[in-house]
């Protein structure tokens, strides 16, 4: 029967980034998921990788920053590894600016870019002709371009990612027994039933426009992210209150009009796929990531609503960091409360 060091409930992007993590510091490690790799909100469609604005600075958007900016080496790693895509570049983002007022908080963004991003990614006023073919209506005819940005295939990344960990010896099943440290990262059931978070549904599309080499585009508080596969994704409504989880209904359709509008080069693209699942969201809206009061052994990564997929390189790290060497680098606003 084989001993493992570290056991992670759930195969979602945190868990999955945890597994990885922890094998390839030579732990044994196995991921006990009972609906299978990448099946909750990791299961998605959009993928959209977009930083916080840079201004009124704290320890979450610090710890973004790192992640996305170590993103590029840890994805190409991932690749190499596991042999399979997981989608990801990084593109840059467009954003329209729809008046005067707009246009002056951008510029006042981009100066705090300089400092706040270190220089490793830029944050500007374009104009909109600079991207003829690829810019959603803007009645100051200006955008606001951002570098850091990026884009991954979420259902790719997963499958990655769970390729990797088994390169390195990890196991991956729907069942199993518990053993060495475990590591909690169920999503939004784990974190309702534990009380510290709750879950909300999204709904997503994915529409027959091929553009893989262009920026995401956040126009009219919607992503539209190109992947490179030929299709593009349009996310995301945000539901508190559903009766199904899996669904579909006009919400959805009117993201869709929505999107059209913004940017009429998807107005004749059909629709692929339609997409629902229910993100986790911790009380405290920041990640849950930490040992686990009051359980002596067990840890919780969760809670990563909307950035899950942006931080979950160091996510991983932090979290190997922690159970197998002790050493505590996570930030104090995503340790997990005591109940």
């Amino acid at each position: 029967m084989a001993t493992f060091d570290v056991t992670v409930m759930g195969a979602g992007v945190f868990g999955l980034a945890v597994a990885h993590a922890c094998a390839a510091r030579g732990a044994k490690v196995q991921v006990i998921g009972p609906a299978g790799i990448g099946t909750g909100a990791s299961g998605g469609i959009v993928g959209a990788l977009a930083p916080h604005v840079p201004e009124q600075w704290n320890a979450k958007k610090a710890f973004q920053l790192q992640s996305l900016l170590m993103a590029q080496d840890y994805w190409t790693d991932i690749a190499a590894l596991s042999g399979q895509n997981p989608g990801y570049a990084r593109t840059g983002r467009l954003q329209p600016l729809a008046d005067d007022a707009a246009v002056r908080l951008a510029q006042a963004r981009a100066a705090q870019s300089l400092s706040l991003w270190q220089g490793k990614a830029l944050c500007q006023i374009v104009a909109a002709t600079d991207h003829p073919d690829w810019a959603p209506h803007s009645p100051t005819g200006l955008l606001i371009h951002d570098t850091l940005s990026a884009r991954i295939h979420p259902r790719q990344a997963t499958a990655a990612l769970a390729h990797a960990s088994r390169a390195l010896g990890g196991v991956i099943s729907t069942e199993g027994t518990a053993q060495g440290a475990i590591l909690w990262a169920t999503g939004h059931a784990g974190l309702t039933a534990s009380g510290m978070g709750n879950g909300v549904k999204g709904q997503a599309a994915l529409l027959g426009h091929a553009a893989p080499d262009q920026p995401q585009l956040f126009a009219d508080g919607l992503h539209i992210v190109p992947h490179a596969d030929g299709t593009t994704a349009i996310g995301s409504t945000s539901e508190r209150l559903w009766q199904d989880a899996s669904s579909t209904d006009a919400q959805l359709d009117c993201i869709i009009s929505r999107a059209r509008a913004a940017f009429p080069a998807l107005a004749q693209a059909p629709i692929l796929a339609r997409w629902a699942g229910v993100r986790p969201r911790a009380h405290s809206r920041s990640p849950l990531l930490g040992a686990w009061p009051g359980r002596p052994g067990h840890y919780i990564a969760n809670g990563g609503f909307k950035i899950g997929f942006g931080i979950a390189p160091l996510v991983g790290q932090v979290m190997a960091d922690l159970i197998l060497e002790r050493r505590d680098n996570i930030p104090t606003d995503f340790l997990a409360p005591a109940h």
